[in-house]
């Protein structure tokens, strides 16, 4: 009897020393929660639990904060604060090591981190060329056998470098479709990559120059190149929705097949195709689209429209319409619409060509 006796106070000591170690919050019902705080954007807090792990409380339903570590607070007003926070009297009190304790109405706390969230918030700000990369590789297979010898190959890379100022982005799309049994064998082959740098002027305003290339067999392009820049404004910018409008110049140089390969009478003869180069200034005038549609899939949305300056009337536009749902942290399910059309193609060629691709998404960040 005497040793369960000393075994329960034990525990009992055991559990009352473990509660007189790590973070203690107070709710308006009277509960009280011990962990560590992890985090806060001024409506909810994290606070992680050994046994329960992460926690989210409403921040004002918390009546009592009182922690052992320090804290990183930053104010509606922008100030900063680091040290250790208590609550007296309805108002936090951080103890800072330089100025000593600042009381802080609750109201006004607009970001609360701890030393691993503010390092890594820290990184994301001026993140290295090489680190900080978010995007994915998505890849689409087909294969038809018996009545029809056809493969169709779908491959595309988006990545993006965001920093608290700027944007890097680069793409690359490939579309290759072949028909063994026809003549010739390739059926349609497109590729379009770029790049595109965005920087910040004021929260709203973002000026950009970027650079974008595209083959297309289905049009007889060979390759057309466009060089520009100009002006976006976020018209809405949040966690799961983001809306921008752009406007600006073009430098476009593109180069058109025009019908099979002529034999030149020329000694010893060499096969050469025949075409027709443009080269002229347009207007850039987009609008692009993010939306988090729940915890797993994200929906994009692009539409740009190309008048040519010098020709008026004549006009290139892309649309294209995407889904990524996460099937696990690095793996999801990729879906793509895209428009492309051209006001003045080649003869034989159609204006209009309508893609839809499917497959799986790779993502670089997990």
């Amino acid at each position: 009897m005497l040793r369960t006796k000393k075994l329960v106070t034990l525990v009992v000591l055991l559990g009352m020393a473990s509660l007189a170690f790590g973070d203690q919050i107070t709710l308006k019902n009277g509960d009280h929660l011990t962990g560590k705080v992890v985090k806060s954007d001024g409506k909810t807090l994290v606070l992680h639990t050994e046994f329960a792990g992460d926690v989210t409380v409403k921040f004002d339903a918390i009546t009592q904060i009182t922690t052992e570590e320090e804290l990183h607070i930053t104010t509606s007003d922008k100030k900063a604060l680091v040290g250790t926070v208590t609550t007296r009297d309805g108002r936090i009190e951080v103890a800072t090591k330089s100025g000593g304790t600042v009381e802080v109405p609750p109201g006004d706390v607009a970001l609360i981190r701890n030393d691993a969230e503010q390092a890594a918030y820290d990184k994301t700000l001026h993140p290295g060329l090489l680190h900080g990369w978010n995007g994915g590789v998505n890849v689409g297979f087909s294969l038809a056998r018996g009545n029809s010898k056809t493969s169709n190959l779908a491959l595309a890379i988006n990545a993006v470098h965001p920093t608290l100022n700027d944007k890097t982005t680069i793409y690359l799309i490939s579309i290759d479709t072949k028909n063994d049994l026809a003549t010739p064998s390739t059926v349609a082959n497109l590729v379009t990559g770029g790049l595109r740098y965005d920087h910040n002027l004021n929260p709203r305003v973002f000026g950009f120059v970027g650079a974008d290339f595209m083959s297309n067999a289905l049009q007889n392009l060979d390759l057309r190149g466009v060089y520009g820049g100009g002006v976006g404004y976020h018209a809405i910018k949040s966690d799961a929705t983001v809306l921008d409008f752009l406007a600006g110049v073009n430098y476009t140089h593109e180069t058109y097949s025009n019908g099979a390969e002529i034999l030149p009478p020329t000694v010893p003869p060499t096969f050469v195709s025949y075409g027709v180069t443009h080269r002229f200034i347009a207007l850039t005038l987009g609008e692009e689209l993010m939306h988090k549609a729940g915890k797993s899939t994200v929906i994009t949305e692009r539409l740009y429209f190309f008048p040519d300056m010098s020709n008026t009337g004549e006009y290139r536009g892309t649309f294209d319409l995407g889904t990524v749902t996460k099937i696990s942290k690095w793996l999801g399910w990729q879906n793509q619409f895209t428009d492309i059309y051209v006001s003045n193609p080649p003869a034989g060629a159609k204006k209009n060509d309508l893609i839809l691709t499917t497959g799986l998404n790779f993502s670089f960040t997990h």
